[in-house]
């Protein structure tokens, strides 16, 4: 329980520090399509509102405006909304996203047991479809691989190889050489759990 309230409460501090900036000045950056209430945007192919007076978040599925407070998409959309450099651009080369942390995280990614890698091996053309309805675009290599655009073209690459006799399943998550100048390290964490929640809806649709 500690842990979901310090989650809750880190969502409700970026919404105050969202409060802080020239709203004006985010429009402009990014282009925002806005009115007296909300800025829009969109992130993983779904429009978002931000409300401006309180930083609270919807994001419209199928017509209707439905909640969109978790703590991954607030972390993630504040993130790219505010803190993205105006000067941003797309490199067009993947690195790893283990390559931008540091070599502990590297380490404990490389060696720890993947469930989401088990469960899309079970069923790699549900993936595949479920990339296809986030809009993915296919990449090299990999027995599935996929970039879904996540916010003003930036895209993470999703990348499954299916278990053999030798190896288990591996799946691998790309980022442009220049998404330090989009998103934090530490926020594409959010951006990746938060994509995965997206894949696993698609797959149960």
């Amino acid at each position: 329980m500690a842990r979901a309230n310090n989650y809750l409460i880190q969502a409700a501090q970026a919404k105050k520090w969202f409060l802080k900036y020239d709203q004006q000045k985010l429009i402009e950056k990014l282009k925002l399509k806005h009115d007296e209430v909300y800025l829009y945007t969109e992130m993983l192919c779904q429009p978002y509102r931000i409300n401006r007076a309180t930083g609270d978040m919807d994001r419209q599925v199928k017509e209707q405006w439905v909640d969109a407070n978790t703590f991954a998409e607030v972390m993630t959309m504040l993130d790219l909304v505010c803190d993205s450099r105006e000067d941003r651009y797309l490199a067009c080369r993947w690195r790893s996203m283990e390559s931008f942390g540091q070599m502990f995280h590297r380490n404990l990614l490389e060696n720890a047991r993947d469930p989401w890698a088990e469960r899309f091996d079970r069923d790699p053309e549900g993936l595949r479809r479920a990339c296809l309805a986030l809009g993915g675009e296919p990449i090299p290599q990999g027995d599935v691989a996929y970039a879904i655009e996540l916010f003003d073209g930036l895209c993470i690459g999703v990348q499954l190889w299916c278990a053999d006799e030798e190896f288990p399943p591996c799946l691998r998550f790309l980022w442009d050489e220049n998404a330090g100048m989009y998103i934090k390290y530490e926020t594409m964490h959010y951006a990746k759990g938060l994509l995965l929640q997206r894949l696993e809806e698609n797959l149960q649709d």
